[in-house]
């Protein structure tokens, strides 16, 4: 297998084989080639499996499209073969800035959450466990996150006013809630797939 174009599939339910595996990988574009290591003496599957696609392009948007997937209500570890980490890190992430020591992750959830439902919520703090002056908020969609940053930001949390935009992806250069997350939320959303961040 093409170590580039192939995803890695971990933490699969003892129930999954090739067939649905396949089945899983078609949903995001045309599959080369599904294989899952057997054990040599039980002949079972060891927990994980491959996916080949046709190309580069076509595996970094299965990787993003199955990121959040779940096969009998267990969490699949999706990542590009040979790489510790997943591929992409997208969704609909608010940068939260100028935040007063008072503001708790409780409070961003009260306050977040009436713009549309969250996944998280997370004060960056020190080693120390202080407050670093910053928070992120995890929206389900980039309806809700753009509801937010154009009713929140400059608006005071307890006394300061904050700052309130889409946080800066991790390894680049670009923000989130660009197109292209837009346009694979979209997708997902189509083939009925979770999508963005946990």
């Amino acid at each position: 297998m093409a170590e580039r174009h192939t995803l890695y599939f971990g933490n699969l339910e003892d129930r999954v084989d090739e067939s649905l595996l396949y089945e899983l990988g078609i949903q995001a574009g045309p599959v080369v080639s599904v294989y899952m290591p057997k054990d040599r003496v039980s002949l079972l599957h060891q927990g994980y499996g491959f996916v080949e696609y046709p190309s580069a392009k076509d595996a970094d948007y299965a990787a993003t499209l199955l990121a959040n997937i779940k096969l009998y209500n267990k969490p699949v570890n999706v990542r590009r073969a040979g790489s510790d980490k997943p591929t992409s890190e997208v969704g609909a992430k608010v940068f939260v800035g100028n935040l007063d020591i008072l503001v708790t992750e409780k409070v961003l959830t009260q306050t977040f959450s009436s713009f549309g439902p969250l996944v998280s919520t997370r004060i960056a703090r020190t080693s120390e466990g202080q407050p670093k002056g910053y928070g992120f908020v995890i929206f389900e969609d980039f309806e809700a996150a753009d509801a937010a940053i154009k009713g929140m930001d400059g608006q005071y949390l307890m006394n300061k006013p904050c700052t309130v935009g889409y946080a800066r992806k991790e390894n680049s250069a670009g923000f989130h809630g660009d197109e292209v997350e837009r346009r694979l939320a979209r997708e997902a959303k189509r083939h009925g797939v979770k999508f963005g961040l946990k």
